[in-house]
């Protein structure tokens, strides 16, 4: 027993897959799950394995909206080519919006056109002829008015603040301007004004027919005096005018009657 047990120790050591060099041979083939592990193994050294970066789980739980949208939808594309087409039209527009400009020239004529569609002259002018109206019809119809002047400020307001959304060419507002609170882009107050006035007055005054065109005209030139002067967007005075021909519609649903507005215009100290 001892020489047979001697001659296979002899027997080993003459082995040639018994040298370090093929080791690895000796080894047991891994598996397919183990060879994909992220854990990295060591044969033959001593010491804990080390981890696999967590960068992979992390990623796995990004919120959406810091991921990157390889694809976007239709839908955003248009939105935003159609903000893009807007803000370049605004920008050639804006002839007036600054003293290097084409029509820099032409400004403080362009700023004074669209003085007359500001709120502050409109409502003075409305509350001063009503101090000089004694007729019922005339109470009635600038009262009316009057109200409808300053649910258009309010309103104007209330959706520039929403939104705020700045011009074209962010300049220094005027006082005025903070007295209204017409200080963002978006609708363009003056724009919804004016065709809110002109329906007015061509529903409830009796205008001769070159009257009805040149208030038409002037609602139109209000809104484009304030693109040009870089104050508002194209589409802030597109959503003007249809705001302001939108609100003439509710103004008609509050409208006041003659009684009503004959007991307000006796309580109001004028």
């Amino acid at each position: 027993m001892p020489a047979q047990h001697n001659r296979y120790r002899a027997k080993e050591r003459n082995n040639v897959l018994n040298r370090p060099e093929f080791m690895s041979l000796n080894q047991p083939v891994r598996s397919t799950h183990e060879g994909r592990s992220p854990v990295k193994r060591y044969s033959g050294q001593a010491g804990p394995p080390q981890q696999a970066p967590a960068d992979t789980k992390d990623s796995a739980q990004l919120p959406e909206e810091d991921c990157m949208q390889l694809n976007p939808s239709f839908k955003g594309i248009a939105i935003n080519s159609l903000l893009a087409i807007d803000i370049c039209l605004s920008k050639r527009m804006g002839v007036c919006a600054r003293s290097s400009s084409t029509w820099s020239s032409a400004r403080p004529i362009v700023q004074l056109i669209g003085i007359t569609g500001h709120g502050i002259p409109w409502i003075g002018g409305t509350m001063f002829c009503l101090t000089k109206s004694y007729t019922p019809a005339g109470q009635e119809v600038l009262l009316n008015l009057l109200m409808a002047l300053i649910l258009d400020i309010l309103m104007g307001a209330g959706l520039q603040k929403l939104v705020k959304r700045r011009g074209p060419s962010e300049g220094t507002r005027g006082i005025l301007d903070y007295v209204v609170m017409d200080v963002f882009a978006f609708p363009a107050a003056q724009a919804s004004r004016a065709v809110m006035v002109t329906r007015f007055f061509l529903n409830h005054l009796v205008l001769a027919v070159p009257l009805r065109i040149l208030m038409v005209i002037w609602a139109g030139v209000i809104g484009l005096s304030r693109i040009m002067i870089g104050r508002n967007h194209l589409t802030d005075v597109l959503c003007g005018f249809i705001i302001g021909y939108l609100q003439f519609n509710f103004v008609e649903l509050l409208w006041l009657p003659s009684g009503t507005c004959q007991r307000l215009a006796s309580a109001i100290p004028l």
